[in-house]
This record gives structure tokens, C-alpha cells and sequence, in this order.
């Protein structure tokens, strides 16, 4: 017979699965500031093999417009620069032969709107990750039923369940917004 607390923390499991999935990808859209994060997507050829800029380089911000990247190995910073632009950040790279230097510029109205749309899109994919996951665990109760569950103790979890899923629609909620307002200040 199913264990309905092994089920409401596989649920729980999945749903914060969701949340850092879409802290991830709301920390990869920039937001007119500075953020070493915007640069997490970026792999770069060492030694033979793709690793992340983090992993062959210092990434500091010294102040709100701009980003330094001092590799730790001085050949590396043409493999780093040409990893920069063949990525999807949008910015080149001013290479001064010690350190690289991302200045990051003002966003445009435009482009705040195109950034707040993609925010609230990642939004929606992390609340069908977290409905898919509450869909899953409701189906698992249900079949228990059949299984000799009684439908009290079923009904019970199920709305555990509905609760734990209101609660992370609402924390995806105050991300997106939080990132939306991030985005929108000038």
C-alpha cells in the first residue's frame, strides 16, 4: 500500500526541483545590473574539454555596469572571449590582455519588456513542472484506493497535497515578480 508521506515528500521533492530550476534561469536574465550569474551558461575549451568559465577564471563585479573575468591562465583569454561571443549574453568583451571586461549596458524599454516576458515564461514552465508533480501525486492515491486505502485518508492527502502545491505557486509567483520589478527598475 502506498506510504501518502513517502508521496507528499516525492511531490515536495519535485516542486523544489521546479524552484531551483527556475532560480537558475531567472539569475541567467539580465537585468541592467551587474550579476556573475549571467555567465553560468558559458563553457569554454580547456584542455580538450568544455568546462564552465567559473571553473578557468575570476568573475568579479567591481561595481553595478560592469563584469571582470581574470582567467587563472593568460591563454585562456582568447578561448574566453571567443566562449562570450558565441554565447547568447549579448555583450562583447574588451580583452586588455590581463582580464576581460564586460561593460553591461542600459537596457532599452524594449528589451526590459522582452526580458520581463521571458521572466513570466519561465514562471509558467516552473508551475507546469510543479502541477505535473502534484498530478503525479494525486494519480499515486487514487490508485491506492484501489489498492485498499480508505478514501478519507486519501481525500486527507490529496488536499496535503493541494496545499503544498498552492505554496509553491505562490513562491513561483513572488520570484517572478521580484524579477520583473528587478528588471523594469532603471
Amino acid at each position: 500500500m502506498l506510504d501518502k508521506e513517502k508521496n507528499l515528500k516525492d511531490a515536495k521533492a519535485k516542486m523544489d526541483n521546479a524552484m531551483v530550476f527556475l532560480d537558475e534561469a531567472l539569475a541567467r536574465i539580465r537585468a541592467g545590473k551587474a550579476n556573475p550569474r549571467i555567465l553560468d551558461g558559458i563553457k569554454v575549451e580547456y584542455y580538450g574539454s568544455l568546462t564552465p568559465l567559473a571553473s578557468v577564471a575570476n568573475i568579479t563585479t567591481p561595481d553595478a555596469k560592469s563584469i571582470v573575468i581574470q582567467p587563472w591562465e593568460k591563454s585562456m583569454l582568447r578561448e574566453i572571449e571567443k566562449a562570450i561571443l558565441a554565447s547568447e549574453v549579448g555583450i562583447t568583451p574588451e580583452n586588455n590582455g590581463e582580464l576581460i571586461r564586460l561593460g553591461i549596458p542600459p537596457l532599452t524599454e524594449e528589451r526590459r519588456k522582452l526580458l520581463s516576458k521571458q521572466a513570466k515564461q519561465e514562471g509558467e514552465d516552473a508551475k507546469i513542472g510543479i502541477r505535473n508533480a502534484r498530478r503525479d501525486a494525486i494519480d499515486a492515491l487514487k490508485k491506492a484506493i484501489k489498492d485498499g486505502m480508505p478514501e478519507d485518508v486519501e481525500k486527507d492527502a490529496e488536499a496535503e497535497v493541494q496545499k503544498v502545491h498552492d505554496k509553491y505557486i505562490k513562491m513561483v509567483d513572488e520570484a517572478v515578480a521580484a524579477k520583473d520589478k528587478e528588471i523594469m527598475t532603471v
